[in-house]
């Protein structure tokens, strides 16, 4: 794997990032294990590595509200096709009443990308009150639109079904299970554990622990589409319950039924493959790459993190970075199938049977 390491300290040395860690797992095995550059380019800054806390940005759609939401369809609170009006009657105006819960997690239920609430200052409750009064942008089930507003509603969802705010509700069900202490919202480390993110005037320097994305940070740090914190080792921990179909040390976190549905293409009339939340490689361009089997399936986050995982290869990428310490501009979209491209073609040969 050193062609792997050369790959990323490259990409660092051009300020793709300040720095990188990486961790592969091949048939359970670590195959790659390193931290390059540093958490910042501040002074004080401190070598990287698979202790520090980075802000997960879109992992959180998939390491908190897609496993609540497959934990509620496995209690039988809720399944695919139901309405999301019927358990949020507001959502159902302008023409929303008959959006389902599977539209939602599949990004196809016709609600535009993104609005930016932050501009207006709006808490929680007026950002839900507004997505309320969303007008379709596209007819549902036409196509995929990756929605952040989808996931917000997902939250308000996961909400009225629980009685629970949705970190409390990941740190009981998802997080406290797995046994992993470094995973949550709105997070409380010493200064250098921190992966900084991007510069905010507002601010006056880089975000430390606070999250990235401004809506999220006005509505109080917590929220479906964005939010969480994470290092290395929890992420290794919450690949590993996957793999295992849903189970880690003897726990059940997913049931192991849903976890296989949701790794289906549930948007065949689309270009981009998606299943329950997850983004799937498909045969258009992925973050995937073009070598990871047609099962893989996985998710990017804004700030520069992923990890993928391929079953038929017994493959789990896994790569944290802090891309946008350096600005919203960057090449993270052309690094991540680059890299996945080039760690496939390190993996060692398939073993010859040995009894010939």
């Amino acid at each position: 794997m050193e062609k792997v390491v050369r790959f990323l300290q490259k990409e660092i040395d051009k300020d793709v990032t300040p720095g990188a860690v990486i961790r592969v797992r091949h048939r359970g095995r670590i195959v790659l294990d390193e931290a390059l550059g540093y958490n910042c380019l501040e002074p004080g800054k401190t070598n990287m590595s698979s202790r520090h806390v980075f802000d997960m940005a879109s992992l959180t759609k998939v390491m908190v509200t897609l496993p609540a939401m497959l934990q509620l369809f496995a209690s039988g609170a809720l399944y695919l096709h139901d309405k999301v009006s019927t358990f949020l009657p507001g959502f159902g105006s302008n023409g929303k009443d008959q959006i389902t819960v599977k539209q939602l997690l599949t990004h196809s239920s016709g609600l535009v990308a993104h609005r930016p609430y932050f501009e207006s200052r709006m808490g929680k409750e007026e950002v839900l009150a507004s997505i309320h009064q969303e007008t379709l942008a596209y007819q549902p089930d036409s196509a995929v639109v990756y929605s952040d507003l989808g996931f917000i509603i997902l939250m308000e969802l996961i909400e009225q079904l629980t009685g629970q705010r949705i970190d409390e509700f990941a740190k009981e069900h998802i997080f406290q299970p797995l046994s992993i202490k470094d995973t949550g919202y709105l997070p409380v480390f010493q200064h250098d554990r921190y992966a900084p993110t991007e510069f905010a005037a507002h601010l006056e320097g880089h975000k430390y622990g606070v999250v990235h994305d401004d809506n999220t940070e006005y509505m109080g740090g917590v929220s479906g589409h964005a939010g969480l914190f994470s290092t290395m080792d929890d992420v290794a921990v919450f690949t590993q319950m996957l793999e295992n179909n849903g189970e880690y040390e003897g726990k059940r976190i997913i049931d192991r039924h849903w976890l296989e549905l949701s790794r289906q293409n549930f948007t065949p009339f689309s270009n981009e493959s998606r299943g329950i939340g997850w983004q799937l490689k498909g045969n258009d361009a992925s973050p995937a790459g073009d070598l990871m089997s047609a099962g893989a399936y996985g998710h990017t986050g804004f700030t520069g993190t992923s990890f993928y995982i391929d079953p038929e290869r017994e493959l789990t990428v896994m790569l944290l970075t802090n891309r946008v310490y350096f600005g919203r501009h960057s090449h993270m979209i052309r690094l991540r199938p680059r890299l996945h491209n080039l760690i496939v073609t390190q993996l060692p040969e398939e073993e010859e049977n040995a009894c010939g």
